[in-house]
């Protein structure tokens, strides 16, 4: 029993680095997971990768003024999603190109633009740590943003649950009984936004939307309801930080990658596991032919 003491619970123990950044990826993971499940279930999940990378060129901005400072990198993200966001929404209504087509643009420009103001005046290891983060490093001021972005969440996706989840299955219905749709539904991607300047902290622009997606589309494959998906996401999104965080530690692998590594293990467990899985759907159905 001894060496699962040492494999599983004695890194937590001994190492503070490993205590926040477990921490940190906790609190993302019961953030960001019920916000993916909205996501996935409006069709947006590219749309939330997109919106992952366009956070770079503020956070790039800010890099270069004030180094890598969690207050100033955080307010030019939130700035640059809200920007592009608003732009390629505004492209889409007022020309003939689609609301998907437009993001694409614009996060390819936004990515593209950001790794050249880092690279302007930081080293290769600076580029590296703003695009995949830094989870092992977790200092209080990026746990305290995180904290409160959870916060913030949870407070909101309480408020406007029902709202939200009308949204997602009958938008038009909603706007028709409610004032509420339009605004929910800037809400909704200002949390998105939020989300993704708190994981950008712990995993970097280009892999801060994995913890919001693949927990969220895993659990599709094992629930129908929206609380159960939300809860399943949860639980996968933490399961993959423990076990990515311990990958990390045994094997000297990337820890930001490695969590998103398990996540992706989760889902094609899923895939091929779930209750709605390949091994449900394909399996022969019994003949109700008489002889």
């Amino acid at each position: 029993m001894n060496w699962l003491f040492d494999v599983f619970i004695a890194p937590f123990l001994e190492f503070a680095f490993m205590q926040k950044a477990l921490l940190g990826a906790s609190m993302l993971s019961l953030s960001a997971g019920p916000v993916g499940v909205f996501l996935m279930l409006r069709r947006m999940s590219l749309t939330g990768d997109a919106m992952a990378h366009a956070i770079l060129p503020g956070a790039a901005a800010g890099f270069l003024m004030f180094g890598l400072e969690i207050v100033p990198m955080t307010i030019g993200g939130l700035a640059a999603g809200v920007v592009v966001a608003l732009a390629a929404g505004a492209v889409s209504r007022f020309t003939i190109q689609k609301e998907d087509a437009s993001m694409a643009a614009f996060y390819l420009i936004a990515l593209s633009v950001g790794v050249v103001m880092v690279s302007m005046r930081g080293s290769s290891i600076d580029l590296m740590h703003v695009l995949f983060g830094t989870v092992l490093a977790l200092n209080t001021d990026a746990l305290v943003l995180i904290g409160l972005v959870a916060a913030t969440t949870m407070l909101t996706l309480a408020v406007f649950w029902r709202a939200l989840v009308a949204e997602c299955l009958d938008p038009l219905f909603l706007r028709s009984v409610s004032r509420l749709g339009s605004p929910v539904h800037f809400i909704f991607l200002g949390l998105v936004v939020l989300n993704l300047v708190a994981g950008f902290q712990a995993l970097g622009t280009l892999l801060s939307v994995g913890l919001m997606v693949l927990p969220a589309v895993s659990a599709r494959f094992w629930a129908r309801r929206v609380e159960t998906m939300a809860l399943l996401a949860v639980a996968i999104g933490m399961a993959s930080s423990i076990s990515g965080l311990l990958l990390s530690y045994h094997l000297s692998l990337p820890s930001g990658p490695a969590m998103i590594l398990s996540a992706g293990v989760a889902y094609a467990v899923s895939v091929v596991a779930g209750r709605r899985g390949l091994l449900i759907t394909l399996r022969p159905r019994p003949s109700h032919r008489t002889a």
